[in-house]
């Protein structure tokens, strides 16, 4: 994580001991940080050129300071511009390695899907080929759906003899859940299976939606035996509105388990029957697909299959924010500069010249 620093133009803030600690230093990226290397070979050759020095001029410096003591001390002193000189070089060096730090700034932007959820709550969704019955099974895998759902509006639509919007397109998924768990067999007294007067229903509710992904899940298991309207001619609007129909035909043909006789106790079992032609007809009409749930594990996989399916659209914009700190560096080398010309022109080294 960079240690966060003002910004370098802030007046006299490049005065603050802080911009030399390890902490700091650690925080920076480098632009150039091949030129960092040439730092060390400072010192060494400053060392080299001082023992040269003291080498090939002890006579002098003897000569002007014949105590022995004050000449190592004066001597010393001879080579502090050579010493700044090193350290100015050094710090022009950090400012050409171009010291910066950077900042990420990612905006997510997703345009939610609506979703219609419209479920068959006939007499036939009492039988018993899912556990614990047809309705409720819908209903369970119906709640995990919700709840991995983030940005989509959901609706909910029920329907036996007729359809009703139950609840509107939310994002207020509490509300949803609890509006889901009073859905029951019996909800609509009339009976029957109004397929085509229930997918009626969502395309009104979804034609006037903004968003650009607009879909309906259809849970059923019988065939259309009610309403006004045909099952095919609702699929065709919802195309033409641009709305996607899933449909999902539940349980199995046959002999089912329907309820136990209460006297003999015996498990009483109904012939029934899917129209899965037409499922699988609405579904192309509307450009989407059919599924056949025979169980909850099969009804949870086709559920999981249509999360995927519809996945809300979600775009990133990034942000680069990139400030640079070798202003600071290069005035520290400035000043040293200047007080290195200061200690060449000084009484002592000019004492000390040959």
């Amino acid at each position: 994580m960079p240690v966060p620093l003002p910004s370098p133009d802030v007046p006299l803030d490049w005065l603050r001991p802080g911009w030399w600690t390890p902490a700091t230093l650690a925080s920076f990226e480098w632009a150039h940080r091949s030129l960092l290397y040439f730092i060390p070979a400072l010192p060494l050759v400053w060392v080299a050129r001082a023992l040269l020095a003291l080498r090939t001029r002890p006579r002098l410096e003897m000569a002007f300071f014949p105590d022995q003591a004050r000449w190592r001390w004066v001597g010393l002193l001879r080579f502090v511009p050579d010493a700044v000189l090193a350290l100015a070089m050094a710090l022009v060096l950090v400012a050409l390695a171009r010291p910066q730090q950077t900042s990420h700034l990612v905006e997510q932007n997703s345009q939610g899907i609506d979703i219609l959820l419209v479920l068959d709550t006939s007499a036939s969704m009492q039988l018993r080929d899912l556990e614990p019955n047809r309705l409720e099974a819908a209903k369970g895998v119906a709640r995990e759906f919700i709840r991995g759902r983030f940005h989509d509006r959901i609706g909910l639509v029920v329907f036996a003899g007729e359809a009703y919007s139950l609840t509107p397109l939310t994002t207020d998924y509490d509300l949803l859940l609890r509006q889901l768990a009073t859905v029951k067999l019996g909800l609509i007294a009339a009976d029957g299976t109004a397929i085509g007067s229930a997918l009626g229903v969502a395309v009104n509710r979804l034609r006037d939606s903004p968003t650009r992904s607009r879909v309906c899940i259809l849970l059923s298991d019988g065939e259309n035996t009610a309403g006004q309207l045909a099952p095919e001619t609702a699929a065709r609007l919802a195309h033409l509105f641009g709305i996607r129909l899933y449909t999902i035909g539940l349980g199995k043909d046959g002999q089912v388990a329907f309820d136990t006789d209460s006297v003999s106790g015996q498990t009483r079992y109904v012939d029934t029957r899917l129209d899965e032609t037409t499922m699988r007809q609405l579904a192309t009409l509307a450009d989407g697909q059919f599924f056949r749930a025979t169980n909850e594990a099969a009804l949870s996989t086709i559920f999981r299959e249509i999360d995927r399916l519809e996945k809300a659209e979600i775009r990133e914009t990034r942000f680069r924010d990139t400030r640079d700190f070798y202003p600071i560096y290069l005035r520290w080398a400035m000043v040293l500069f200047v007080v290195w010309v200061a200690l060449k022109s000084s009484f002592l080294n000019s004492a000390l010249e040959d």
